[in-house]
């Protein structure tokens, strides 16, 4: 990469911290970056072994739950119970998720995809129910794996 590139992705890093009322630390960038770089979700051990070579996996956690709680990163429930994380859009905000689209497991290649334009449809539950959260998994073969 570049010195020009590397220094717009550090730049690009250091608003969306300073944006959202972060410090700007060297494990926030580089966790930011790896987001950044992806197209598809992360689990926190990909995150780990990624980021391994500076920072210890209590600096990982904490970081991934604070860009959770600022609305940097949504999570993403996997069928093993564990959770991946994606990059979220503009519209998100500090306890405010506006994640409401499906998520694609691809059965191949094991990449968790944000289907932004595939919205989570309206359930209409029974009377006395409010749903807080609604997550739509779909499980299949991606399009560069077929």
């Amino acid at each position: 990469m570049s010195k020009e590139i590397m220094s717009q992705a550090g730049q690009r890093t250091d608003a969306m911290l300073k944006r959202n009322g972060l410090s700007i630390t060297d494990s926030r960038k580089k966790i930011l970056q790896l987001f950044l770089e992806q197209t598809g979700a992360l689990a926190h051990g990909d995150i780990e072994r990624k980021a391994a070579e500076k920072f210890d996996r209590v600096t990982v956690y904490r970081t991934l739950q604070t860009f959770v709680d600022k609305g940097i990163i949504h999570t993403i429930p996997t069928a093993d119970n564990s959770i991946r994380y994606a990059l979220c859009k503009d519209e998100c905000s500090e306890g405010h998720h506006h994640d409401h689209h499906v998520h694609f497991v691809c059965t191949t290649c094991h990449i968790t995809y944000c289907l932004d334009d595939v919205v989570t449809p309206e359930l209409k539950l029974p009377k006395g129910y409010t749903p807080d959260h609604i997550e739509v998994v779909a499980e299949g073969t991606c399009k560069n794996c077929k």
